[in-house]
């Protein structure tokens, strides 16, 4: 049995300045054949569960291309047709295949193509046909539309955030691959899409964590093959945007109509809970200081390179170095320009900078501060993070500056933090601080809960806040809550 691999992945934040280029995707990862193998075999990620799991089950799997970066503005014509083309001309080439088992987002747009990752799953069909199975892994923030229902076998989404399960559905999505293959498994996929968008929503606590209880309940009748809660990625403007719930059976169309649909209603009834009431910067770091207990963290859920802002804000870093508490550290802020001048001066030199504020005025202005480097690193590390563990990391040119009482990280390389390795890298133990800062929405969660007395998330002007009021949205489909007071839902693929 073969069956071909590969990945395209991108959440694209329509809002964001910042274009999505091949040369993003090629400073992340841009592989072909086995240099795939290679970079996820052991990793704990979508591809490491597949390939895991192809071996298990003795299954020759044929790698073809795979390409990630992170979450930034809108896809170029020109790099949707470079990253189409590598895929599926490598799938095409592969020779003959009984199956095609490929990691999306979900949350791809490109100029001109809201839906890519249903776009591309039907340019692919057209160039290998409709016999041949395809499953999809996707992410729990894909806004999912008919289009990659219709061209797809089988769509599997996380359940978790922190998505610490990328691998078992990798593993999954495989599996489920083989059955269909052997004729054991008809799916039949049911889509409800929601008139909702929430915030960034952990599944760890409530509501959340109640709506996967649902759909686990309805995943123990025998013919419920999976059944999903998709938060979406509301930081895109697109027709598609929302909440929406997935259900798989074995050939059973009423079924998971009727699982879908009792899922979407639990939601609908939880919505208000979904609206998080956070503290500004300021406020939170009085929080954390008037808390026992170390250490407290602080995420800037506003600025999380997760969700396509630029990484470079300075809002809550602003409130740091004003309030100057000892043992505060921040990890990290993007600004190569200032960790080439740190480099260029090397450990033990006071500098004169501007830091951070430099992709747009949104996410407050440049800092202009005198600073001591403390260290410099290239920036390379192991993930340690129950999430995505093993992947090799590469920040780029990296220092630890320090302003009064206050560390800071600066990095190369634009992403959200993790875990603690990027502070061990630059030698701080988190454990010894009382406020360790970062930017993140919810995956750092996945390191620190279990480390960090207290968690506390600040929110201010960004491009992932939790204030969609301040997004100039023109193109969702209206009503949609909580921009629209929606009093009843009806209609085609909502709520019976």
């Amino acid at each position: 049995m073969r069956i071909a691999i590969g990945q395209i992945a991108h959440e694209t934040n329509t809002f964001s300045s910042v274009p999505t280029t091949v040369e993003l995707f090629q400073a992340w990862e841009w592989d072909h054949h086995e240099k795939v193998m290679q970079r996820h075999e052991g990793v704990e990620d979508y591809l490491g569960g597949m390939i895991e799991k192809g071996k298990q089950l003795g299954v020759e799997l044929v790698p073809t291309f795979s390409t990630f970066t992170g979450p930034s503005g809108m896809i170029t014509q020109q790099t949707y047709e470079a990253l189409k083309q590598e895929l599926i001309t490598h799938i095409v080439r592969a020779g003959e295949l009984d199956g095609i088992c490929l990691a999306l987002h979900g949350a791809g747009v490109a100029e001109g193509v809201d839906d890519l990752e249903g776009s591309l799953l039907k340019e692919l069909r057209q160039a290998v046909g409709y016999e041949i199975p395809i499953v999809v892994t996707l992410d729990l923030h894909a806004n999912l539309t008919d289009l990659m229902v219709q061209e797809a076998s089988a769509l599997l989404g996380v359940n978790f955030y922190p998505h610490t399960d990328s691998y078992d559905r990798g593993m999954e999505a495989i599996e489920l691959l083989v059955q269909i293959i052997q004729g054991q498994l008809d799916p039949v996929m049911h889509l409800v899409q929601l008139p909702l968008i929430i915030p960034t929503s952990t599944t760890l606590q409530s509501p959340a964590k109640d709506i996967n209880e649902c759909c686990w309940e309805w995943e123990k009748h025998p013919d419920v093959v999976d059944c999903t809660f998709f938060h979406g990625f509301p930081y895109t403007d697109i027709p598609d945007v929302g909440v929406s719930v997935l259900a798989i059976t074995n050939g059973k169309a009423e079924l998971a109509e009727k699982a879908a649909a009792d899922v979407a209603q639990s939601i609908w009834e939880k919505r208000l809970e979904f609206a998080p009431n956070l503290p500004g910067p300021t406020e939170g770091i009085r929080q954390a200081l008037a808390t026992e207990g170390q250490p407290i963290v602080i995420n800037e859920t506003s600025d999380n390179p997760g969700g396509g802002t630029p990484g470079d804000g300075t809002y809550l870093l602003r409130a740091m170095i004003e309030e100057n508490a000892p043992n505060t550290c921040f990890g990290f802020i993007y600004d190569p320009e200032v960790a080439k001048l740190a480099h260029q001066a090397g450990p033990g030199s006071m500098i004169d900078v501007k830091l951070g504020g430099k992709t747009d005025s949104l996410h407050g202005e440049p800092l202009s501060l005198k600073v001591y480097v403390k260290s410099v690193t290239d920036g390379q590390f192991i993930q340690s993070s129950p999430m995505w563990r093993g992947i090799q990391v590469n920040l780029g040119l990296s220092a630890r500056l320090q302003v009064g009482h206050v560390d800071i990280i600066v990095c190369s390389v634009r992403s959200q933090t993790f875990d603690e390795q990027v502070f061990l890298l630059h030698g701080i133990d988190v454990m010894e601080y009382k406020i360790v800062a970062l930017k993140s929405s919810q995956h750092f969660r996945a390191a620190f809960q279990s480390i960090a007395h207290e968690i506390i998330s600040v929110d201010s002007p960004g491009l992932s806040t939790c204030n969609f009021a301040s997004f100039n949205y023109t193109r969702l489909r209206r009503p949609i809550f909580p921009l629209d007071p929606v009093v009843e839902v009806r209609g085609k693929g909502v709520l019976p």
